[in-house]
Order: structure tokens, then C-alpha cells, then sequence
């Protein structure tokens, strides 16, 4: 390489590169013994079932063990889609072979034929009728509630199953007394509806959920079954893809998906990253650049070199982050679990008086029963039990889709509340790597015509500020001269013969050297460029200087509009960098930068977010989620940036796929969008139960307004459609943030489909 002795600031190369385990990971803490038990229990249900369900439904239970507060972190990524679609198979054929039963106990329920005004004919035996069906839909439809609760009692943590299950026992042991002693009716219409609307409302949760976590099953089919290795002999063979080594040539035909991560050896095409990246154009691949496992190639050929397989992978690496963070829980969640626990004390007690009430009322009778479940069936935290979950799916569904990998919930639900948000300078809010950023010319030279000079005798440079001059003169579209007759001289800059003249590009050293005076209009321009850190290059033709280029370190398009959207939301942004004062004050003030941490070393940069934590602020820090380590851990919430294809990034709370600092802005809406939901479902699904327990208890009773039991598990199940569906319109949630002042919508922002 040649030396061109440009004098720049650039930030301290010694960068701690350690690796710390994060504050948050999470660790499955409750899956011991209390776990242990209830597959088995499930297990006698589900053998019941037909043989083509069986394994799916094997893992129902699993799922009630996250609505009792247990943790789910320690199964594979192939349990989530297995469990719940089976648990959804399983109460969409009971709730349909349930339904159909239950037809002639409606048709033969005297009170509905005179509400109604119908009547069905009579026969010898069809006073039966009621009472075999409706013990045929107990025993089908019922029993597995029953089953499902017997785990809570065991842990002493009564829930949604107990409570449904408390509510169908005592309407089917009533119904049955009322076979052989004197009571006024029996509800056995109700009894089958009830269990009915509970299996549909069951079944209908499934299918959210289901459809909500099924992120790790669309991840696992982007890869590949088998792939074409490419023998010594340069035959191909197809192998199976768990059999690929590092160091394997494999080729990838158009249309085919990249077998493992690697690196492009031949060939030229086009590679859509979109299911990785979120990237909706497709990505150029030449010779030496990286491949993703599980991206889909284009119309060309690539013979690519496998450099990770397996577990190694950027897409097995994504896989175990969303698993992570559909294994841990946010705090609205632990909180409605307790509620929900507790709603069952509730229920119990909101029972007990109100079977207290009307006996003393009324006397003991189907009256006082009937009341008692209602009051069961209406307080069912079914919706409760939804209500955060769904959303917290939804909301790791929808950030995956737009390159946000959230490891860490509690961090997700955090960023809502920021107050500010420190960003590395290099390589996060800049390019990291220097570009011409001002021009001067004199002599009556253009600017146009003066990079073209500088891009000719660089041409054969490799130094960094000769690609930053060739790139720029490719983006202006300017037409570069030959150069022949190159030079580098040590210490000073390079010089060549362009159209027969003597052309020289270099630093301060090359005027020294050549003898030369600083015309000045380039002086100023020097002496500008000097107080904001940057570096000056001089074009030299003829001993004489007639232009002069700034260098700095180039600062992202989209640094300008995520300051300024994130001073819309009213956080604070800071920049913490390792360059000098004058180049971070420089940057700062060109974006709009609130704080500004210049001249910091590696090892000092949790300091800075410890520093603005300790004037009461909660914190995020922005970084490559490796060198900033330390910082990335020390803050509230960490979010490292730049690591598409090192996505195993310990350090972060969130990993930013897109290296795009826009992402920052999405994530803040996204969580406060996500909260939003939270805290309507809750209130939702609480608020129903202050309301909806008195009138089951019939407070209204005196004006003559009751509600049977079937009629309480249709409101049950109503509110659950209700906070289901108020989940899924997170999905409309539109993170382009197109509103904000200086902010286009951003390329790859995606709405949820």
C-alpha cells in the first residue's frame, strides 16, 4: 500500500472486543418438577385422539404451562409450531363433533321450544334425549378441561382451566340430580352450549397463537434439504445439507436457496435477503462476498465456499434469538398472570356469596345453582390469559419482519420509556470508512474536472482515501482520464501523468515537498476543514495547487432522520466517540446531536452510559455490538447495529439486521404501539369481570334482568374475540414513520401481512 501521510482523526483503533454475557438472558427457572407431570396427564386425553393428531397433540400441555406462569425456554424451536397447531386440531374437532351433538338437546329442551315458539314430535324414550347427549358432550367435549385443571390444583395455582372446569361440574352434576330428585329444571341446553362456546373459544386462541409464533417454522423452511457439493474432480453430487463441512465448495443454481453461510468464489448474480435482512431488493453477489444460508439466488450461477453450518449459521443464529425472546416474558405478562391467578380467588369468592345471597333470598334451589354459574363461567381469565401473550407474538413477529431481533422483552417494553439513546459514532452513525465531503478548486478548474484529475492518478491506489476520491467520482458520473507513468512517493501522496501533465495528490507533506504556496481560497477552505476534523487532499498539476478535497468519515443519509425522529418522540440522542472534540462536535452539530462523549476509549464507554443513567434517565445504547460491549450491557436497553451476519450477538437486548440507525425509530414506535395493545387488552379483559361477576350474580335481579350460564360463556367468549382481534391490529402498525418532520418512509419498513 502506498502512503499518502494524510493526517486524519479517526477514532481509536483499540477496541475491546471481550465478549460478556448479557444482564438479561434468561434461564428456565421454573420447568422442574412442576412441569414434569402434566404432559403425563394430558398424555391419557390425547390417546383418545386419532392417530394422525397424536404427536402434534402430544405438546398441548405445554401451553397451559405458559398461561400458569411457567417458562417455556428450554424446548426446541419445533415445539411452538407442533403444539399449538395440534392443540388448535384438537378443540376444532371437538368443538365440531361437540356441536353437532348437542343439535337434538336444543331441539328437545323444553324451554328453548317455548322461547322460541317450536316444538319437536315425541317418542317412547325421547325424555332421554337430553340427558344422554349432554353426557356424551360432558365426556367428550368437557372432560378435557377437567384433565387440564388437574395440573393447577396440583401446583396450587388455580387458573383458566380450573375455573371452566368448576363451571361445567356443577352444571352437570345439578343436571344429572335433577333426573332423580325434585328440582324445577335442569340445564342441560346449557350445559352443552357452555362447554360449546368454550371449546370454540379454545380453538379460536389456538389458531391466533398458532399463527402468531410460527416465525421459527418459517425460518426453518428457508433452508435447503440438500445441496450440490462440488467434488475434487468438479462433478457436483447432491448430499444432504447436515452434511456439508466448512470448506466445502457447493454450487447454487438460479432460484435455489443457499445451502449454508459462505463466501462467493465464482459467479455473478443477484440474492434476495429480504427473509433475513428484511431487504426487499436483491442484494449483487460477486466473487468475495459473504452469503447468507437460507437467501434465495437469482437468474446467476454461484459456486460459494461454505464457511458455517449448522448451529454456526446466520439463520440458526436468528432462530435461537426469536426463540429466546418467545421464551421470556415481559412484565405486563408476569402481571397478568397474577392476575389471572388471582381472578380464580375471585371467582370463588364472588360464588360463594352469591349462592350465600340467593338462598337466603330465594332458598336453596336451581335458582341459586344457576347463579353460582354464571358467576364461574363469566369470570373465566380466558381473555386475560390472551390478552399479552398474543401481542408480545405479534410484536416479535412484526420486528423480525422488519430486521429487529428481539432477544430480551422486558428490553422491548422498556424502549418505550427512553429518555435517551447514545449512539456510536463509527460505523453506526457514519459509514466508517472516509469520503470527500467538501471541494475547493482555483485556477478556474471545476470541481468536476478536479476529481477527475485526483480519480486518474489514484486510480492504481488501494489506500483508503483513493477509493474514497474513485467513489466519489463514480457518483458524481464523471469521466476519469487515463494515468500513466504512476508513482508513490513515501510520506507524501502519489503523482502520475494524466493528458501530459504532471498531477500530484497528497497531504500538507506533498506542498512542503514541492515547494509550492497554498492559493488562498484553498487556505480557507484548509483552515474550515481543519476546525472540523476533517482531512485536506491537494491536487498539484504543474507545481501549481488548484484544488483541494475535505475528507472525513461519510455520515449516513439516514443518521439526518432518525435525530430527528427520535427528538420528535422527545428522547434525547447523544453520540460517544473515540475521535478528538473537534470531529465529534463537528458531526454532532451537522445531525443535531443533544450530548456528545468525544475522546472516549473503549473501556470508558459504559462510564457515558452510566453517566446519563445516573442523572435518572433510562438509557439506550446504540453500537456494532462488539466493541461496545461493556456499553451495550451497562445500558437499559441495548441494541447493537451492523451485525446482519453476526446475529449471535451476546451483548444486546435487540440486533438491528438492516445496519440501518432508522431502525432505532421503528423500534421506539413499535414499542409503544406493542404497550398501547397491552394495556387495552388488560383493561379489556379485567375491566369485563368488574362488571360482567355482578350481573352474573344478579345485582339486576330486582328489575328483572338475568343471565343464564349459557349466556355467560357467550359473553366469556365474545371478550376473548374481542382482545384477539384488538392484538392482530398491531399488525397495521406502519413503522416507515412517515409523519415525522425530515423522515421519508423508510425502504423495508413492513407491516405485518
Amino acid at each position: 500500500m502506498d502512503d499518502h501521510n494524510h493526517s486524519t482523526n479517526g477514532e481509536n483503533p483499540s477496541e475491546d472486543h471481550s465478549d460478556h454475557n448479557h444482564r438479561c438472558t434468561k434461564t428456565n427457572e421454573t420447568g422442574g418438577a412442576e412441569g414434569e407431570s402434566e404432559p403425563q396427564v394430558e398424555q391419557s386425553m390425547l390417546e383418545e385422539e386419532a392417530t394422525d393428531a397424536n404427536e402434534a397433540e402430544q405438546a398441548i400441555e405445554k401451553q397451559h404451562e405458559h398461561q400458569m406462569d411457567h417458562d417455556e425456554g428450554g424446548h426446541g424451536h419445533g415445539d411452538h409450531g407442533g403444539m399449538h397447531e395440534g392443540h388448535e386440531e384438537m378443540f376444532r374437532r371437538r368443538f365440531f363433533i361437540s356441536t353437532l351433538l348437542s343439535i337434538p338437546v336444543l331441539l328437545y329442551s323444553e324451554m328453548l321450544q317455548e322461547w322460541l315458539g317450536f316444538s319437536v314430535p315425541a317418542f317412547p324414550g325421547s325424555e332421554w334425549i337430553n340427558p344422554v347427549f349432554a353426557v356424551i358432550v360432558f365426556a367428550y367435549g368437557g372432560i378435557p378441561f377437567l384433565r387440564m385443571a388437574a395440573p393447577e390444583l396440583r401446583d396450587r395455582s388455580p387458573g383458566m382451566m380450573t375455573l371452566i372446569s368448576m363451571a361445567i361440574s356443577v352444571a352437570f352434576v345439578y343436571s344429572l340430580a335433577s333426573i332423580v330428585l325434585p328440582t324445577e329444571s335442569a340445564f342441560f341446553w346449557e350445559l352443552v352450549t357452555l362447554i360449546d362456546i368454550m371449546l370454540l373459544g379454545h380453538w379460536i386462541e389456538m389458531r391466533s397463537v398458532r399463527r402468531a409464533q410460527s416465525a421459527l417454522d418459517e425460518l426453518a423452511q428457508l433452508m435447503p434439504d440438500t445441496a450440490e457439493r462440488i467434488t475434487e474432480d468438479g462433478e457436483t453430487e447432491e448430499v444432504p445439507v447436515s452434511e456439508l463441512s466448512e470448506g466445502d465448495l457447493v454450487l447454487v443454481r438460479p432460484g435455489a436457496s443457499v445451502p449454508a453461510d459462505g463466501v462467493v468464489e465464482e459467479g455473478d448474480s443477484d440474492v434476495n435477503e429480504s427473509m433475513i435482512t428484511g431487504e426487499s431488493m436483491p442484494v449483487s453477489k460477486e466473487p468475495d462476498d459473504e452469503v447468507i444460508g437460507g437467501t434465495i439466488n437469482g437468474d446467476g450461477s454461484l459456486r460459494v465456499r461454505i464457511e458455517a453450518t449448522g448451529e454456526e449459521t446466520t439463520l440458526a443464529g436468528i432462530m435461537r434469538l426469536v426463540e429466546e425472546a418467545q421464551g421470556s416474558k415481559s412484565q405486563t405478562q408476569v402481571l397478568a398472570d397474577r392476575a389471572a391467578g388471582w381472578l380464580f380467588y375471585v371467582a370463588v369468592a364472588a360464588a360463594a356469596v352469591t349462592a350465600v345471597a340467593w338462598t337466603i333470598a330465594v332458598s336453596f334451589n336451581a335458582t341459586v345453582i344457576e347463579r353460582v354459574v354464571t358467576v364461574l363461567v363469566i369470570a373465566c381469565p380466558h381473555a386475560l390469559g390472551l390478552a399479552i401473550p398474543l401481542v408480545v407474538a405479534i410484536n416479535t413477529s412484526l420486528a423480525a419482519r422488519n430486521g429487529m431481533l428481539v432477544r430480551d422483552r422486558i428490553a422491548m417494553e422498556e424502549a418505550r420509556n427512553l429518555d435517551a439513546i447514545i449512539f456510536d459514532k463509527t460505523g453506526t452513525l457514519t459509514e466508517g470508512e472516509h469520503g470527500v465531503v467538501g471541494t475547493a478548486t482555483a485556477d478556474s478548474i471545476d470541481e468536476g474536472e478536479a476529481l477527475a484529475l485526483a480519480a486518474a492518478v489514484e486510480g492504481d491506489s488501494e489506500h483508503m482515501i483513493a477509493r474514497a476520491i474513485r467513489e466519489a467520482a463514480a457518483e458524481r458520473g464523471v469521466s476519469v482520464p487515463e494515468a500513466e507513468d504512476f508513482e508513490a512517493m513515501k510520506g507524501r501522496g502519489v503523482r502520475a501523468r494524466v493528458g501530459g501533465e504532471e498531477v500530484y495528490v497528497g497531504g500538507p507533506n506533498l506542498l512542503t515537498y514541492l515547494e509550492t504556496d497554498v492559493p488562498s481560497e484553498l487556505r480557507r477552505f484548509a483552515d474550515e476543514a481543519g476546525e472540523n476534523g476533517q482531512t485536506v487532499v491537494y491536487i498539484v498539476r504543474n507545481q501549481e495547487p488548484i484544488a483541494a478535497f475535505a475528507m472525513a468519515d461519510v455520515i449516513r443519509d439516514e443518521s439526518y432522520r432518525v435525530v430527528d425522529a427520535l427528538h420528535e418522540l422527545d428522547i434525547e440522542v447523544a453520540m460517544l466517540t473515540g475521535d478528538s472534540q473537534d470531529v465529534a462536535n463537528a458531526v454532532a452539530d451537522e445531525l443535531g446531536i443533544d450530548t456528545v462523549f468525544a475522546e472516549v476509549l473503549p473501556d470508558d464507554k459504559d462510564e457515558k452510559v452510566q453517566e446519563l443513567q445516573n442523572q435518572g434517565k433510562l438509557v439506550a445504547m446504540v453500537g456494532d455490538g462488539v466493541n461496545d460491549a461493556p456499553a451495550l450491557t451497562r445500558a437499559d436497553v441495548g441494541i447493537a447495529i451492523g451485525s446482519g451476519t453476526d446475529v449471535a450477538v451476546q451483548s444486546a437486548d435487540v440486533i438491528l439486521v438492516q445496519n440501518n440507525p432508522m431502525d432505532v425509530a421503528r423500534l421506539v414506535k413499535l414499542s409503544k404501539a406493542s404497550y398501547r395493545k397491552m394495556q387495552e387488552n388488560i383493561v379489556w379483559a379485567a375491566g369485563y369481570n368488574v362488571f360482567a361477576i355482578p350481573l352474573a350474580a344478579g345485582v339486576l335481579a330486582p328489575i328483572g334482568i338475568l343471565l343464564s350460564p349459557a349466556v355467560g360463556a357467550i359473553l366469556m367468549s365474545f371478550s376473548t374475540v374481542i382482545v384477539a382481534i384488538n392484538a392482530q391490529l398491531l399488525r397495521r402498525v406502519d413503522l416507515s414513520i412517515p409523519s415525522l418532520p425530515g423522515v421519508s418512509s423508510a425502504k423495508g419498513a413492513q407491516p405485518s401481512d
